[in-house]
């Protein structure tokens, strides 16, 4: 204790006593314990739920004489297809189709171990291990003019209508997810199918009878914290499409099974710290078999604006 101290024998019992107080003391606020109840304290600010609106858009199946890319299949067969969608968003703030998509075959992972989208100019340095995809476009999607309608009312093709999701915080976490599989209201229709016999009805060819051609649009903002890791993961199917400031980060296209895939905002290196965002989000749900839709985020985000819609709804 004397060398660990540096008290000289000189100082006598009222020095040593007042050392050894000190010390305790310092150990007392550097304690696992009080870290966390200083964290605990921190997410007991946050809200416990984020509400978050958008627009649901139904189609009827090309087997119904409906939209080309709704039961569809893919000529390279089902599965993760990339880079069907361009980097940017458009004048209009949709997503343009770029190619009809490569097929994935392993997927990225950042240095974390996260899947990620393949590379694009815009990502920074993510670490960890490149996936692989198909040289050859698959046909996951038909045409320029039939992609653009699938977050775009159009008479005659779609009928659309409000829809709100709710995010809830896990307990002492900053963490928000919304999960089909924990909704009650979800988890008695089997599945994410927000529109079970509205709009144009039940798909058909299903048991139970169930409405499996939509589409869905976010439309939120947030504020970049740079050095916090702000994550937003999707895990589902079909397509899914995430744009950060206009730009695509989140890249899961195709009718496939359920995917996994995140971005870290610390990894885009244009954003700055401080200053406010956009984030879009956008999904398509295109085939008769399921339907998983589950969001985890550490991004305190708020609604933007209602997605355009025409009011092709009842």
């Amino acid at each position: 204790m004397s060398t660990s101290l540096n008290i000289n024998r000189t100082v006598g019992v009222a020095g040593l006593l007042a050392a050894v107080a000190l010390t305790a003391i310092g150990a007392n606020l550097s304690s696992p314990s009080r870290a966390t109840a200083s964290s605990s304290n921190q997410t007991s600010e946050l809200p416990n739920q984020i509400t978050l609106t958008g627009i649901v858009r139904d189609f009827k199946g090309r087997d119904a004489s409906g939209h080309p890319d709704f039961e569809r299949q893919p000529t390279r067969g089902f599965g993760h297809y990339a880079y069907i969608c361009a980097d940017m968003l458009d004048s209009d703030g949709k997503p343009v189709m770029a190619s009809t998509g490569r097929k994935v075959t392993t997927q990225w992972k950042d240095g974390s171990g996260k899947q990620v989208a393949p590379p694009r100019a815009h990502f920074g340095n993510r670490g960890g291990t490149a996936g692989v995809m198909e040289s050859v476009e698959g046909g996951a999607v038909t045409t320029a003019a039939n992609f653009a309608q699938w977050w775009r009312d159009t008479a005659g093709v779609t009928l659309s209508r409000p829809l709100s999701l709710t995010l809830v915080r896990k307990p002492g976490t900053n963490v928000y997810a919304f999960n089909d599989k924990d909704d009650s209201f979800y988890t008695a229709r089997g599945g994410f199918f927000p529109i079970n016999g509205e709009l144009w009805g039940n798909s058909g060819g299903s048991t139970p009878s169930t409405n499996f051609h939509f589409t869905f649009e976010l439309d939120t903002m947030f504020t970049y914290r740079a050095g916090t890791s702000q994550t937003f993961t999707f895990i589902g199917d079909d397509d899914v499409f995430v744009f950060v400031d206009g730009k695509c980060v989140i890249d899961i296209g195709g009718v496939h099974s359920a995917i996994s895939q995140s971005v870290n905002l610390d990894h885009l290196p244009w954003l700055e710290d401080g200053k406010k965002y956009s984030l879009k989000f956008f999904f398509a749900e295109r085939h008769r078999t399921q339907s998983n839709f589950r969001i985890e985020t550490t991004i305190s985000l708020e609604n933007a604006k209602l997605p355009e819609s025409s009011g092709l709804y009842d």
